[in-house]
């Protein structure tokens, strides 16, 4: 099998997944898309909900296993689309489509890579995993699946990366808080505005730093991002609602900085979920130093390890992880998304010197 070959082929997978509507929650279409390409490829094919994994033949308990994951889903298209996002348009090198860059490319690069190294003596054992409801961090996605999943020992986790290695990966924790007063009417000193007690809690998570910082992910994050308050304009609100979004870094866990932030502001605060944790994997795993020593990107650059921002089902994996796909990660979610079919070639070629042969 040619790296031109299985670059078609991916190609092509490519293309039927973007023409199949696949937002989280409602890949059902998509799941049987690519369990029909896998299975037909002769590969066994497992199917929970919408997630689709196969194993590599010959699996030895005795030997580590490492699992390679992408998703299946989708954002929804932002109105700035120029084209038809359900339609998959090849311009030159570049395919436009939704879920192209995030994270069509990298699943097809995966699984193509799957191919050529299960057929091909590993130290270890191999397991592909297509996960769905990435994008909304879903029960019925990667988390259902896991207990179905033989011991993992590494994960490589594909997102658009250009191929560089993410070492470390902000966590997520949404708070819902309620800062309280007294309903009162407008004209009169009486009542007490929910709203101004909001806002001294707001310019808090605006201005407060976390002490301590990590060296590839930075400091925690917190954004406001919602507020809602008050019924009309003559009536001082009892009540103001706002949600904050609160990115982790390794340095502390969901439930410390829950801790943290309780003790220093006034309004009531509930934590939506403490599951999403920052991850992170040593530097000198071999998973890293090989992906270091593959030559340089398709932009002439080294491969370095960095720290993402952004969340991925990395977050819901109880080992190690890496991060390392094609594309970039500033295409996702926007207008006009698209991945570079010399991206996928690219991609295919480097999983598999990066992985082929090597000892965990």
């Amino acid at each position: 099998m040619s790296t031109e070959h299985l670059t078609s082929e991916a190609l092509e997978l490519l293309r039927q997944l973007v023409a199949t509507p696949r937002t989280s929650r409602n890949e059902t279409a998509a799941a049987t898309i690519f369990a029909d390409f896998i299975g037909e490829k002769g590969l066994r094919v497992h199917r929970e909900a919408n997630n689709v994994w196969t194993i590599a033949d010959g699996f030895d308990e005795s030997r580590p296993t490492l699992l390679l994951n992408a998703h299946l889903d989708t954002v929804k298209a932002v109105s700035a689309w120029t084209r038809d996002p359900l339609c998959p348009t090849l311009e030159g090198d570049c395919l436009f489509g939704l879920g192209t860059n995030d994270d069509g490319a990298s699943l097809v690069s995966l699984t193509q890579a799957f191919r050529v190294l299960s057929s091909r003596p590993q130290h270890y054992n191999l397991v592909l995993l297509a996960s769905a409801e990435e994008e909304v961090s879903g029960r019925d996605g990667i988390e259902r699946v896991l207990p179905l999943l033989p011991p993992i020992d590494v994960a490589l986790v594909g997102e658009p990366t250009g191929m560089q290695p993410a070492i470390a990966e902000k966590g997520l924790m949404v708070l819902d808080v309620t800062a309280h007063g007294k309903a009162g009417h407008a004209a009169r000193e009486e009542g007490i505005n929910a709203i101004y007690r909001a806002v001294d809690d707001i310019v808090w998570f605006r201005n407060y730093r976390f002490p301590q910082e990590s060296p590839l992910l930075g400091p925690v994050k917190m954004s406001v991002t919602v507020i809602q308050a008050g019924t009309q304009h003559n009536v001082v609100p009892d009540e103001c609602h706002f949600i904050v979004d609160v990115r982790s870094n390794e340095c502390y866990s969901n439930e410390q900085l829950y801790q943290e932030i309780c003790s220093h502001v006034t309004s009531e605060v509930e934590a939506r979920s403490f599951r999403l944790n920052s991850s992170r994997i040593d530097p000198e795993h071999p998973l890293v130093r090989r992906a270091l020593s593959l030559g340089p990107d398709l932009l002439g650059q080294p491969r370095r390890p960095f720290g993402s921002p952004t969340l991925s089902d990395q977050a819901l994996m109880p080992w190690p992880s890496m991060k390392m796909g094609p594309g970039n990660s500033a295409r996702s979610h926007t207008a006009d998304e698209y991945i570079r079919v010399s991206e996928i070639h690219a991609a295919i070629e480097d999983y598999v010197a990066m992985l082929d042969g090597l000892s965990l």
